[in-house]
């Protein structure tokens, strides 16, 4: 069950950023921004599907996915805000 919450979390995070858009000149941030917003999500996915199994502690993992998920596209949406 937390897993899907993670997995909730990935897909509402992505469309978030897939609404990310820049003026014409777009600044170093504001492609990082972009970069986070649309891809990063799914490699924090990937990242705690990797330390579960790495750890075997899968629902501490699901856990870190949610915050890291979270986290990323919060750092997404700051970088690139529009």
């Amino acid at each position: 069950m937390a897993w899907l919450a993670v997995l909730a979390l990935c897909v509402a995070a992505t469309l978030l950023g897939r609404t990310a858009r820049t003026g014409r000149r777009p600044t170093t941030a504001q492609h990082a921004g972009r970069f986070l917003s649309r891809s990063g999500p799914g490699l924090a996915v990937g990242l705690a599907v990797a330390l579960g199994a790495g750890t075997g502690a899968w629902l501490p993992a699901a856990a870190v996915g949610a915050v890291a998920v979270t986290g990323v596209a919060v750092a997404g949406l700051v970088l690139a805000p529009r």
